[in-house]
Formats: structure tokens, sequence, C-alpha cells
């Protein structure tokens, strides 16, 4: 895999993240209204606070994990600890969430079009995360080092001038 092609892949995801983000949270009053209009009123009141909070708050962490995977990917890409760490567990998170999803609830919600629209958006995030993040690099060294390397080979190329 191409260094472009990775990093864009890593960004790709962390975009995907970010409008699953936002998707959840856009959501959320529809499920409120929806548990309202099909209980009873006392049900509806102990139901919905911890909705709220469930949803409220995976929704809220989705948009920063999304956020430090797209900053993270040209980082990852040229090697950096730091950004491979980032992006390989938010890989590893993301690529866990459909499949606990599948589990837990089953296929009995793929009739909401949110519901379906969240889990493709989950599934090309962990897979193309997955393949970006653990996907070895093409770049041998850092950045820094072939800085280094080539301030030495100019150097020395100077002092050899100079000698001449």
């Amino acid at each position: 895999m191409s260094a472009e092609l990775k990093k864009s892949i890593l960004k790709f995801g962390g975009v995907m993240l970010i409008i699953l983000g936002i998707l959840h949270l856009a959501v959320t009053p529809f499920i409120a209204r929806l548990i309202s209009e099909n209980v009873t009123e006392a049900v509806a009141a102990w139901l919905t606070p911890p909705m709220l909070l469930n949803h409220i708050i995976v929704g809220i962490l989705l948009l920063p994990l999304g956020i430090l995977t797209f900053y993270a990917a040209t980082s990852a890409v040229d090697g950096e600890s730091w950004a491979l760490v980032v992006t390989r567990v938010s890989a590893i998170t993301v690529a866990v969430l459909p499949i606990v999803l599948l589990i837990l609830m089953g296929t009995r919600y793929f009739g909401a079009i949110p519901f379906v629209v969240a889990t493709i958006i989950a599934w090309i995030a962990a897979l193309s995360l997955l393949a970006a993040a653990f996907w070895p690099n093409s770049i041998s060294r850092r950045p820094r080092q072939e800085t280094e390397d080539l301030t030495k080979t100019l150097n020395r190329s100077q002092r050899e001038r100079g000698n001449s």
C-alpha cells in the first residue's frame, strides 16, 4: 500500500468517524421521541434519560476519535510512534463497534435508515482503518533521519569542494 493511499484511508476513516458522531447526535431527539410515542409515560420517563446520556456520550466521543485519527494520519505514515498508536487504537476500537452492535442488537433495527447508514459507516471506517493502520510502512526511516543524512552528505560535499 502506498504512503499516499495509506494516509488517504486514515484521513477518510477519521472523517467517517466524525460523520458518525454527528449522525449519532443528530438522531438522538428522534430516538427519544420514538421511546415516548411507544411506551407509557412512566416507562418513557424511566428510559429516556439513560438513553439520551448514552447517545450523547457516544456521539461526543466519536468526534475526537475521528479528529485524532485524521490528525495522526500523516505522522503515522511517516512512522511516528505516537501517531501509530493513535491510528491503531482507533482502528481496533472502531473494528469492535460493528461486531458488538450486531451481537447485542441483532438485525431487528435494520429497518431504520439512520441505523443502516450508521452501521455502514462503522463497517467502512473499521475495515479501512484496520487496513491502513496495520499495513507495514513503506518508509523505513523517519523524515528526521533522512534530513540528518542529507545534511551530512551536503557538508561532506562542501568539504570535498573546499579541499580541491
